[in-house]
């Protein structure tokens, strides 16, 4: 308890964290569990006792309790109020848990460091989610940077978002030097010719979808004549659209 709390002040703060959601536990300097709210308790699996006397490393991941310990005294040695770490814990449901932990420090009637407040965030499940978004991110990314035809995309304002490894090479400019710029600036269109005798506009690539050949300019200034085909990238399920997706191939006999 902080000393500079009095006592009943503490009790009816406690009582008021006894009842959030989130489990909640005070440590003193030696990493003890003195406080714990009933979410923790309700988390805490009986195998390693009670939860409350028993040092706090007791239901982590094995890999992580030696660092941890030592990561806790040196912040006990610093008094440098800690930032949000991640840990797995061991929960009642017979499984380790990733949670986010939210820490700021107990000081004495000194000031000095005397344990610490600590207060979870499961995170296991939006963990998975985002791993599973960033796996799908990346085979996708893989996909398109396989496909042998240059292709370039922009967002709904004509922003290029993405440029694989063909149009790199067809274009000259690497994808971190054009995306972000405006389509108009990174892929100029001097000329266009299609069978509906149309102009190539940003607008109009919005719209529908569109084929015809363009005479465009490389990095390094030179005429390119390609022929290129336009698609509207459609949200799915909204069909909102996202943006354009351009896909370029190189007249034959052109320079």
């Amino acid at each position: 308890m902080n000393k500079n709390v009095p006592a009943a002040t503490a009790t009816a703060d406690f009582e008021i964290i006894d009842e959030i959601y989130l489990p909640y536990i005070e440590l003193d300097a030696r990493g003890m569990v003195t406080r714990a709210n009933r979410a923790a308790l309700a988390l805490h699996h009986g195998e390693y006792g009670e939860l409350v006397g028993n040092l706090a490393w007791d239901i982590m991941a094995t890999d992580e309790k030696d660092p941890s310990c030592a990561a806790y005294m040196s912040l006990m040695d610093s008094g440098e109020e800690p930032p949000m770490v991640e840990r797995s814990l061991y929960t009642r449901a017979g499984a380790f848990r990733q949670y986010e932990l939210h820490r700021s420090l107990i000081r004495d009637s000194e000031g000095q460091p005397a344990g610490m407040r600590i207060i979870g965030v499961d995170v296991t499940e939006a963990k998975k989610a985002l791993e599973t978004a960033q796996r799908a991110q990346q085979w996708l990314e893989s996909l398109l940077g396989s496909v042998a035809d240059a292709m370039l995309a922009t967002d709904a304002l004509g922003f290029i978002r993405f440029l694989n490894p063909a149009a790199e090479a067809l274009l000259g400019w690497k994808a971190e030097e054009l995306i972000g710029r405006a389509v108009e600036k990174g892929f100029p269109v001097l000329d266009y010719v299609s069978e509906d005798s149309g102009g190539l506009s940003f607008t109009k690539a919005l719209e529908g979808e569109s084929k015809g050949v363009a005479t465009t300019l490389d990095r390094e200034r030179r005429e390119l004549k390609v022929e290129i085909t336009t698609s509207p990238i459609l949200y799915k399920g909204s069909g909102h659209v996202a943006g354009v997706v351009s896909v370029l191939r190189r007249v034959e006999g052109a320079h």
